[in-house]
């Protein structure tokens, strides 16, 4: 019932919107008299701002058509490495441009597409062939193709490392944001016990809940004020016949979304306002920029019910890496196995998802890595998502990043 009223109520504010907009562009028309007086602009300001409000978002592109290198400017062209049934392994090859040090980004998978990390991509484009984790949503993958946890997190990983170092270029960094930095760490240590050829030369956790018991958040205490079956019995649905993974149960990207903007909702009302002030004013540009944010905030998918309630069971309340009790299909994942992995911890000082010592614990936990193969970075006046977007990530953090990588790149 969960998943149709939703979509009921999809469908109601779609037509809403499209009025909306109607009547935005309406009141704005020179050849309405109204668009002259001072109170057509204010309406007009109103109706755009509910029709945004209101619209229903697909997945969005990349857009990433060219990049800068050594001064030129060079086309970058999309390409899918490897093809899974919940992910795929996306490459920016940038034309005419070889021998970088490859790079996986490993995108969260917390209702957002990966997308929501173009900015990252963008900015270590330059200098590097950077692979991304593109995540499906899993309402449109079939029963058929089988499901999808904690452990099959792990091995995608493994597999897209080992992909991306079959040509013989050696070993790839990784740069995990957020939610993965476990599954990300997990993989790591796994490979490192096996000495595995394709074992990442660096892994950078950004903003990663390694140990919620540092610093819990609000997000933390939500994952643990309530037993691991009221999660399943009151957030898990099923998707709708309709859509080709019909009968597949998950945790709706809706859902995830409406509990961010609750955490912050006096901050979205303000953005939402301050938009409509700008096309009062007219300006534009600011509203557009403000636009731009909530149609990729506002884009969401969902994810299957088996990594969110596994997720939620041994990250958020049993703590099950950082006591050594994590098992990856009866094995235990032991992070002491780690010996050449340069690890990179960063943290933003005001993170309101993943509080400070969370991260860092990482670094802890790696009882035989030299210290020289361990960093750690908090990023200050930084919140979650300024530690992967925005100026200070360009200027502050990738640097160190950077950094990171050409101290470790053993090519």
């Amino acid at each position: 019932m969960l998943y149709a009223a939703y979509e009921m109520q999809r469908t109601m504010m779609a037509g809403a919107s499209a009025l909306a907009t109607l009547g935005a562009e309406w009141m704005a028309n020179p050849v309405n008299p109204m668009a002259h007086t001072k109170f057509g602009p204010v309406v007009a300001s109103g109706f755009d701002v509910f029709a945004h409000a209101s619209a229903t978002y697909g997945k969005p592109a990349f857009g990433l058509d060219k990049t800068v290198v050594d001064g030129r400017e060079v086309a970058v062209t999309e390409e899918i490495v490897l093809r899974l049934p919940f992910g795929q392994l996306k490459r920016f090859r940038r034309e005419g441009v070889e021998g970088a040090p490859k790079l996986l980004i490993v995108a969260p998978m917390s209702g957002h597409y990966a997308t929501l990390l173009r900015g990252t991509v963008e900015r270590m484009l330059p200098g590097h062939d950077v692979h991304i984790t593109d995540w499906r949503d899993a309402k449109l993958v079939p029963l058929s193709d089988g499901t999808f946890d904690l452990d099959d997190y792990v091995d995608y990983l493994v597999q897209f490392l080992e992909t991306m170092s079959a040509d013989g270029s050696g070993r790839a960094h990784v740069l995990a944001v957020c939610q993965p930095s476990v599954p990300a760490y997990a993989a790591a240590a796994l490979m490192s016990a096996d000495q595995h050829p394709a074992r990442p030369a660096t892994l950078t956790m950004m903003g990663g809940p390694v140990d919620t018991r540092e610093a819990p958040t609000s997000v933390n205490t939500v994952a643990t004020q309530r037993p691991h079956a009221w999660f399943e019995q009151n957030v898990i649905a099923t998707v709708p016949y309709y859509y080709p993974g019909g009968g597949r149960r998950v945790y709706p990207g809706f859902l995830q979304l409406t509990g961010f903007m609750a955490m912050n909702l006096g901050n979205h009302l303000v953005s939402h306002f301050d938009m409509f002030k700008h096309l009062v004013a007219g300006d534009g540009d600011s509203a557009d920029a403000s636009k731009a944010f909530y149609d990729e905030y506002r884009s969401v998918c969902d994810m299957s019910a088996e990594f969110y309630l596994q997720t939620i069971d041994l990250v958020f309340q049993q703590h099950a890496l950082p006591k050594g009790e994590y098992f990856h299909r009866g094995r235990r994942v032991d992070p002491g196995a780690i010996t050449d992995i340069g690890l990179l911890a960063i943290e933003g000082e005001r993170d309101d998802i993943s509080g400070i010592g969370q991260t860092k614990a990482a670094l802890t936990l790696a009882t035989a890595l030299p210290e020289e193969h361990r960093k750690y970075l908090m990023a200050e006046g930084v919140g979650h998502y300024g530690i992967f977007n925005g100026r200070r990530w360009r200027d502050v953090i990738a640097p160190v990043v950077e950094g990171w990588i050409v101290a470790h790149d053993a090519r």
